[in-house]
């Protein structure tokens, strides 16, 4: 089993920026692509960012494009979500998934996902 911790979330106010980590354990010998989701109050979870298992290759969500930046960390399975420009719509819970078939966009499903975090929670104020 592969457990995912994400850390980073708080309370900011619009335009501020705010990174967000998420660090594996566990089945961990093995390098995962992995994605944020995101899942705001009343709303259904949507596709947030992905990358590669090698991190050459990225996708984001169109929404979010030029705010957001996923990148890989050092550690294997270890991911980042860098988030500027925050808005007060970027307000939701955070979650780090991992274990998806890149190919065909695999990745941007949650349903393509094997294995998730429980969540960190962004709230941008106005």
């Amino acid at each position: 089993q592969v457990q995912l911790v994400e850390s980073g979330g708080g309370l900011v106010q619009a335009g501020d920026s705010l990174r967000l980590s998420c660090a594996t354990s566990g089945r961990t010998s093995f390098t995962y692509a992995m994605a944020w989701f995101r899942q705001a109050p009343g709303k259904e979870r949507e596709f947030v960012a992905a990358i590669s298992r090698t991190g050459d290759s990225t996708y984001y969500a169109d929404s979010l494009k030029g705010r957001f930046t996923i990148s890989r960390g050092n550690a294997k399975n270890t991911v980042y979500l860098q988030m500027n420009s925050l808005k007060p719509e970027d307000t939701a819970v955070y979650y780090c998934a991992a274990g998806c078939p890149w190919s065909s966009g695999g990745c941007t499903s949650g349903s393509n996902m094997n294995y998730w975090g429980k969540g960190t929670l962004v709230t941008v104020s106005s």
